[in-house]
């Protein structure tokens, strides 16, 4: 029997690969002669840089960069030198808005600069392909920060050359890429995104994003105009491409100033991680979450390695730490049954103590198993 495991992190408790290696553990204790083959699993968001770097054996790197108010702050990200260098990327590292206190939230000052300065130190070591998470932003900047780290310059109708923030972008006038980072034109950036909003507009990055970073209605006004100048000055045709206004318009700034490509972040894991061919001649594929709800079948990781999974008509089960009402609708999305992995009343904190964790996946594994030998 060979099992394929692809499993997404247990927030707050267990890595991807930590999660998949106690899920072969139980496999092998029910079937010792099974072939078990543990994926690293993410969708794009946070953890993407854990899992990827974990399971693909590449390198975790620390910088200094500017955070979202321009003050320091250490940011993770990751390189995997198999195959083309390629850089792992979570923008929120450096422009998330857990890194601003509720006081402080407000998308007129907060800046991408600091995405702009990891992928040039990701470039500095070779790297030429990167994979970008751009959820959970606290700016609403369409990436110049991220362009002004790299080089380009943005003035206004004056002459004067412009600042950070989202408050910059009505006064954009005119674009000087002269001093940009010249390897830019040799990178390719595959950008995970998995909201669908224009650019600007109503559902727009402001409208629908900016209030939760802070932005009063006055303010989200000034930013949606600002948007509106900003696709004038360039003079392309993105805004109203899916995604454009995802993480306050930088889905926008990288398809614009960097010839991103937006795909589904799920989608773009799979392939990285080539699990297609690995499910082909499986049996048995495992995959799950901390908690499987209504927003496991709307598409996250789960639910993208099931429909991978059913292309070739293999049995599929999931396992979560938690299963709401919802949860059991995945069986109508390529996951055929569900299980929790909790075997008896007890704390969220017990459950996500790490050994407890590890302990309920295998013994859960373990006995769903006795039944397949």
């Amino acid at each position: 029997m060979k099992v394929v495991v692809a499993i997404d992190s247990l927030k707050g408790s267990l890595s991807s690969v930590d999660a998949g290696n106690a899920i072969k553990e139980g496999v092998l204790k029910a079937c010792p002669d099974a072939e078990v083959l543990v994926k690293p699993l993410a969708d794009g968001g946070e953890g993407t840089i854990e899992a990827l770097v974990e399971g693909m054996k590449g390198t975790k790197y620390k910088i200094e960069v500017h955070g979202p108010l321009d003050k320091k702050v250490t940011a993770s990200y990751g390189i995997i030198e198999e195959g083309e260098k390629t850089a792992i990327i979570e923008m929120a590292q450096a422009a998330g808005i857990t890194l601003v206190s509720k006081q402080e939230r407000n998308p007129l000052y907060t800046t991408t600069y600091g995405v702009g300065e990891i992928i040039k130190d990701a470039i500095h070591r070779g790297c030429r392909s990167f994979i970008v998470g751009i959820g959970g932003s606290a700016t609403n900047d369409a990436g110049v920060g991220m362009m002004q780290a790299l080089g380009y310059k943005f003035y206004d109708v004056d002459g004067n050359l412009l600042g950070l923030g989202g408050q910059i972008l009505s006064k954009i006038h005119r674009i000087d890429d002269t001093e940009a980072l010249k390897e830019l034109s040799e990178c390719s950036f595959k950008v995970a995104c998995d909201v669908d909003n224009p650019l600007y507009g109503k559902n727009g990055a402001s409208y629908i994003y900016g209030p939760q970073k802070g932005a009063t209605e006055e303010i989200v006004k000034i930013l949606d105009d600002g948007l509106i100048n900003l696709s004038k000055v360039v003079n392309n045709t993105y805004e109203n491409t899916p995604g454009a206004g995802a993480a306050g318009g930088l889905g926008y700034g990288f398809m614009t100033f960097l010839g991103g490509k937006l795909e589904s972040g799920i989608d773009i894991i799979l392939k990285e991680i080539n699990l297609e061919e690995d499910i082909k001649d499986a049996d048995v594929v495992v995959t799950g979450e901390g908690r499987l709800d209504a927003q496991t079948i709307m598409g996250k990781a789960p639910i993208g390695v099931a429909k991978l999974a059913k292309k070739y008509s293999k049995k599929v089960i999931g396992l979560g730490g938690s299963l709401t009402n919802e949860a059991y609708k995945a069986n109508q999305h390529g996951i055929d049954a569900v299980f929790s992995i909790v075997n008896e009343p007890m704390t969220l904190e017990k459950a996500m103590e790490p050994e407890v964790a590890k302990f309920n996946l295998k013994m859960t594994a373990m006995q769903i198993f006795n039944l397949m030998r």
